[in-house]
């Protein structure tokens, strides 16, 4: 069994103030320019449309899908720093504003996601993880990761996760963001309770998407509401399946985070698809929580300096490796 590395055994006092150091103008940038891409794409989906024939739409609106999911996933990502508090230097900022910004409009709630993820840090690829099952049966069969992979692109598992949400929020099944479902008691409840229960734990969800769709409706274009539904059950599921395979799958069942934990190269595209905000330096994270997103590339460059971490593998590399299996058990 290795040791559990710690901070305090790499960086010194000063490094670690100065790598903890919160910026409430890169927290605006990073949610900005979120919300700014989603703009840019939903006039570029409207302007197609319009002036386009039907195949060179039909390509925009492919890779619209594939932008907007991009950033449903960066959003998620935004709760997930802003859950650390190390998104914005404002305890409001981070608590509020990326609630309601990010969180909601992706079926999400800061408040729920936070005990939830930080319990993910401190059991890391032990019994007790609660995103164990994301990378549960790994590595698996070439033929059984496309499957999976299909059953994301198809929708399929989109709309099994928005059935699972609304059974969560009307107070049937517990709450969770992974495949790991347990039932509540249900003794003694009408029918009445269950919209009830759904409405007032859903009401965040529902103010921000019945905004969006008014802001869209008033442009013109409520039907580019149906493009945003569409990358949150299609490609979404998706990316999350990827990033999370790279982060922890396929590896050591050790509290150690160099061997539970992955970093992971990422070029444009997998910025653009899997890995916003920095995110793909997850041993940097794991190994100091208290960094922001934007020290993190700084962070994984003094750490290979000092030869505690390896060259990471592409995204491409990890996809292969988790397809070793020769044959389905």
């Amino acid at each position: 069994m290795h040791n559990k590395t710690k901070i305090s055994d790499i960086l010194s006092r000063d490094e670690i103030k100065s790598f903890s150091e919160r910026s409430d103008l890169w927290g605006a940038w990073a949610v900005g320019s979120t919300w700014g891409v989603l703009a840019l794409t939903f006039f570029g989906l409207a302007w197609a449309r319009d002036f386009l024939p039907w195949w060179g739409f039909g390509l925009v609106l492919i890779l619209s899908v594939v932008i907007i999911a991009g950033r449903q996933l960066c959003f998620g990502i935004l709760q997930h720093d802003a859950a650390h508090g190390t998104l914005f230097k404002s305890k409001w900022c981070n608590d509020v504003l990326v609630d309601w910004l990010c969180a909601r409009p992706i079926w999400n709630e800061l408040c729920k996601y936070r005990p939830y993820h930080l319990t993910h840090h401190a059991k890391t690829s032990t019994v007790d993880d609660p995103d164990l099952c994301l990378v549960a049966g790994l590595p698996t069969t070439r033929r059984s990761l496309m499957r999976k992979c299909l059953r994301d692109l198809s929708g399929v598992t989109g709309l099994k996760f928005l059935a699972g949400r609304l059974l969560m929020d009307a107070g049937v099944l517990q709450w969770s963001l992974t495949s790991d479902i347990r039932r509540l008691p249900q003794e003694g409840r009408r029918w009445w309770d269950y919209p009830r229960t759904f409405f007032k734990n859903a009401s965040g969800m529902l103010l921000t998407n019945a905004l969006l769709f008014a802001v869209l409706w008033i442009s013109g274009n409520a039907w580019l509401y149906g493009v945003w539904v569409l990358a949150y059950i299609t490609p979404f599921p998706l990316f999350i399946r990827i990033r999370s395979m790279a982060e922890h799958a396929c590896l050591e069942s050790s509290p150690d985070v160099l061997r539970n934990t992955r970093t992971t190269h990422a070029g444009l595209i997998a910025r653009a698809c899997v890995a916003p905000i920095r995110v793909n330096f997850h041993i940097e994270h794991h190994l100091m929580a208290s960094a922001p997103y934007f020290r993190l590339p700084k962070l994984h460059a003094l750490l290979r300096q000092r030869g505690i971490v390896p060259q990471p593998p592409t995204y491409l590399e990890v996809l292969k490796r988790m397809s070793l299996r020769v044959n389905d058990v």
